[in-house]
């Protein structure tokens, strides 16, 4: 019996290193599209999240595109090639936890990944991790939660990969948020009422 059961979990273990998972990649300062081009290269799928900005230079203002997280580069792998990645020029190391690699959310990728193809703005933003809790309800980035921010009437959400202790920033209209309450549920109370408590 408990050679079946190891062999069971071997098989679980062999199934999961040939399973494609999204993983985040830390890279040397500044080596973000150098690291993505060479995992496209070796046809790893990646994922590098810009955005566009314009920058002053003494040849005058041009524009820009950086990346939304500072030295990360997402990559969707299976376990088996975690060596060819690893092996890439400028790419440091997989960020792990207990010496595991540590999984990111499919979803929350792929959400983030089509809005920012289908032109949603977004910028880097300081991390958070405390504030008021919504759910984005409409629109591209539809079922992501953050923390809502209000500045002069523009409502905007700070979306958040905990895993790398990043935020961005994305401007939403005040009908699309739903305020969440402390257990991670939408609250009950009317979507007007939600909005004004949150942003109270």
């Amino acid at each position: 019996m408990s050679e079946l059961i190891v062999s069971a979990a071997e098989f679980r273990q062999a199934d999961l290193d040939s399973q494609p998972l999204w993983y985040a990649a830390y890279t040397s300062a500044r080596h973000e599209k150098k690291v993505a081009e060479h995992l496209h290269q070796r046809e790893i799928e990646c994922f590098l999240p810009l955005y566009e900005t314009v920058r002053q230079w003494n040849n005058g203002r041009h524009r820009v595109q950086l990346p939304l997280f500072p030295s990360y580069v997402f990559v969707r792998m299976n376990l088996r090639d975690k060596l060819r990645v690893l092996q890439v020029p400028g790419l440091a190391q997989i960020i792990s936890f207990n010496g595991a690699p540590a999984v990111l959310p499919d979803a929350e990728i792929e959400t983030m990944r089509s809005a920012l193809s289908s032109g949603v703005a977004a910028q880097p933003h300081k991390y958070l991790s405390v504030g008021t809790r919504v759910e984005i309800c409409r629109g591209p980035l539809q079922g992501m939660r953050g923390i809502l921010l209000r500045n002069q009437g523009q409502f905007r959400v700070v979306l958040s990969v905990e895993m790398i202790m990043r935020s961005i920033v994305v401007e939403v209209e005040a009908s699309d948020v739903e305020a969440l309450d402390r257990s991670g549920s939408r609250s009950t109370t009317s979507e007007s009422q939600k909005v004004a408590a949150a942003c109270a």
